[in-house]
């Protein structure tokens, strides 16, 4: 592809991000969701293969069945209400399609099927833009919903968390690996969204953080499945030390930056007198962090055979950018300390 057309579509990616964040009335923010989907459906197809083809049209056919259900939406409040204003939803049937249809965009479960087989036919960058920038528009209307059945943003969240840890504990492949794993920490940011949203954002740009040092890792070591992961000490022997720390964050295990939003979020629902959400929650962390756990192993102290595929690679010098790789590993890793001043930010 060439620059200039790469250019003009990831222009259009933040051109529409910035017309959904910076709109108040429903048609406008449904402009900017579908200028996002748009921009982005040439990046995915830009490899003609296969299941890139597959990945772009069943994302085109999801992203296209939630714009018409948020329109749908929409509409049907515009009726009852005569509003179309994001901030006035009183009506608690356009406000749970809404949130159904928000919740479709970005993968929520139930509603996940589609993140796991879209992620798994993209190249790693494309696959980093999905799982991060496409996520922040969808996010930004579901922060400014005033839910009016709590229930359902508790049971969307739950659901993400159990499915999103339960259905990676099979996996091989690392993007689908990291596709449930996105599902599983949206559902922590949705099961506290109602009662903190700046803890909910908060929760999103750490969720950001360690997923670009995830993403960026595996793509420096040209690696898509947990077998190749055995080649790592013969490529990056520095970033394959520092990658258990990477997933442990993600894993959200102590002194790590990970553990922040957790820590928060459980605190926050006990707060709410929601103690037997926030235990399931916590219970349901040990699922994700067994597949964590299994990739730190393979990566580290599992060593591939000494054949010329093992014992080369080290001898090639690597052209990539590595300074948003270092500054993110940076930050999923040693933000905790910064705690207080962070919790300070968020209270008001």
């Amino acid at each position: 592809m060439s620059p200039f057309i790469l250019s003009i579509l990831l222009l259009g990616l933040g051109l529409g991000t910035t017309i959904t964040f910076a709109s108040s009335h429903w048609l406008l923010a449904w402009m900017g969701l579908e200028n996002n989907t748009l921009a982005i459906i040439p990046l995915m197809a830009q490899h003609h293969h296969p299941r890139a083809a597959e990945a772009t049209t069943k994302y085109f056919l999801t992203q296209a069945t939630a714009a018409a259900m948020l329109l749908f939406a929409t509409t049907s409040n515009a009726w009852l209400s005569g509003q179309w204003h994001i901030l006035q939803m009183n009506h608690p049937l356009p406000t749970t399609l809404i949130t159904l249809a928000l919740a479709l965009k970005i993968g929520l479960a139930p509603m996940h099927a589609w993140l796991p087989e879209v992620l798994q036919g993209l190249n790693l960058t494309t696959g980093l833009i999905l799982s991060t920038w496409q996520k922040l528009a969808p996010f930004a209307l579901l922060l400014q919903v005033q839910q009016t059945n709590p229930a359902l943003t508790i049971m969307l969240g739950i659901t993400s968390m159990l499915i999103g840890g339960w259905a990676g504990l099979n996996q091989t492949q690392l993007r689908k690996i990291l596709a449930y794993s996105s599902i599983a920490h949206l559902g922590w940011m949705l099961i506290v969204i109602q009662f903190s949203p700046s803890l909910a954002l908060l929760t999103l740009l750490l969720y950001f953080i360690m997923t670009s040092s995830a993403f960026l890792s595996f793509k420096l070591n040209n690696t898509t499945n947990i077998n190749s992961l055995a080649t790592s000490w013969a490529k990056m022997p520095t970033l394959t030390s520092l990658a258990p720390l990477i997933l442990l964050s993600l894993a959200g295990l102590p002194p790590l930056t990970g553990f922040m939003p957790k820590w928060l979020i459980i605190q926050e629902l006990t707060k709410q007198g929601l103690a037997p959400t926030a235990t399931l929650a916590a219970l349901s962390a040990l699922l994700s962090l067994y597949f964590y756990l299994r990739l730190a192993y393979a990566m580290t102290l599992t060593i591939s055979p000494n054949n010329l595929t093992g014992t080369t690679p080290w001898r090639l010098p690597s052209n990539q950018l590595t300074l948003p790789l270092a500054a993110s590993v940076t930050a999923t890793n040693f933000l905790l300390p910064l705690s207080p001043p962070i919790l300070s930010l968020l209270t008001p």
